[in-house]
């Protein structure tokens, strides 16, 4: 026989629909429940005492003793030996004021119409997203930000502003707390303006973000002199770098930071800071594909799957210093191991040389070249 704790279990279990209910106007209620359990005549002679006070639970229990709830709707059953009992045939909640003071959802229901009207009067179309997740506008109840919020972007879909400066009466880190519900509603509200491949919230929604740094070196001084007042030493954010016009015709990119300082004068040529397998961060500057490109990475097995990945970039790539004869002539060391085992975009010296480095877990790390071989 079914128990009242089971009653209210079963009942929980429709909550998701009784709020879809609510958003499509139907009626859901009265509701039954049929499957509480069969009561044969062996059951009511080998079990009476059990019978009679699970039964006796349901009636205590029920709408008529509680003033709000479950009806036990029972009929008059005939039994061989025993003749006729009471019998409970099914289970009623008969309006949806029982049902939440049945689950003790009272307030959720409240807070979910509240911010429904509120959030469908703004956007209409945002209908079928709340059918698939009306628990969300309960667990959310800070529904008038967000809601204005999406109002700023559905005005003003590419505002090219960082999130502290958009003009919107919140807090500056609502934005930020409250990204995941938003980035939801503005994939719907904007998405013919939207970046669809990215995943970054600024970047998906055109905004400014804190970017990447690249730092870099113009080794020739008529060109630092002519557009940077003799600087030759800068660091700027990617974008920057991506729209920079200069008169170059090489850049190499180079890992270890001191070697980017000391690397030496050539006529119309910058050098970069790598910094390891953030060369990704280099992957959009379009004006590379257009001069020289040299990698010079460590001589380990991680350096040249960074070259690797670099050339996966820009195909043009050729990598320095990185040969058997240089790491023939200077001390070398243990390197760590890794796992990777994809097919690396090498040429076939550099893929001997990474497959002689691997088997032996070597290292020939840059600063341990000199300067003067380097010049």
């Amino acid at each position: 026989m079914i128990t009242p704790k089971e009653i209210q279990k079963q009942c929980s279990n429709w909550w998701k629909s009784v709020l879809v209910a609510y958003i499509e106007s139907i009626d859901y209620f009265p509701k039954e429940i049929t499957r509480i359990g069969k009561i044969t005549s062996k059951d009511l002679m080998e079990k009476l005492p059990e019978y009679q006070t699970a039964v006796a639970l349901l009636r205590n229990n029920s709408k008529p003793n509680k003033k709000f709830g479950y009806s036990l709707v029972e009929i008059e059953q005939q039994f061989d030996k025993i003749g006729k009992q009471l019998v409970p045939q099914k289970i009623v909640i008969d309006t949806l004021e029982d049902y939440l003071k049945m689950v003790g959802k009272e307030k959720e229901y409240q807070i979910f119409t509240k911010n429904y009207k509120l959030l469908i009067d703004a956007f209409p179309n945002l209908k079928e997203w709340v059918i698939s997740h009306p628990q969300k506008l309960i667990d959310c109840d800070v529904w008038s930000g967000i809601i204005e919020v999406c109002n700023y972007f559905k005005t003003n879909p590419k505002p090219n502003l960082y999130i502290r400066e958009l003009p919107i009466q919140v807090h500056t880190k609502f934005i930020e707390t409250n990204k995941t519900i938003i980035k939801e509603l503005l994939d719907i509200l904007i998405k013919e303006h939207i970046s669809q491949e990215e995943t970054h919230f600024e970047k998906r929604f055109n905004l400014k973000y804190d970017e990447s740094i690249v730092r870099f070196r113009i080794l020739d001084k008529n060109i630092s002199q002519q557009h940077f007042s003799g600087i030759d030493d800068l660091s700027i954010p990617i974008s920057q770098f991506e729209a920079l016009k200069l008169p170059i015709k090489r850049a190499f990119v180079v890992e270890n930071k001191m070697n980017v300082l000391t690397f030496p004068t050539i006529k119309e040529t910058i050098v970069l800071f790598g910094s390891g397998f953030k060369v990704e961060n280099l992957a959009n500057v379009d004006w590379f594909n257009n001069i020289e490109l040299w990698y010079w990475g460590d001589l380990d097995i991680q350096g040249f799957e960074i070259l690797s990945q670099f050339r996966g970039y820009f195909s043009h790539v050729q990598s320095i210093l990185m040969n058997q004869d240089t790491f023939d002539r200077f001390e070398y060391g243990k390197g760590t191991l890794n796992k990777v085992s994809s097919p690396l975009n090498l040429t076939k010296e550099e893929q001997q040389l990474y497959e002689h480095l691997k088997t032996n877990n070597w290292r020939l790390e840059q600063e341990k070249i000199p300067l003067g071989y380097v010049k």
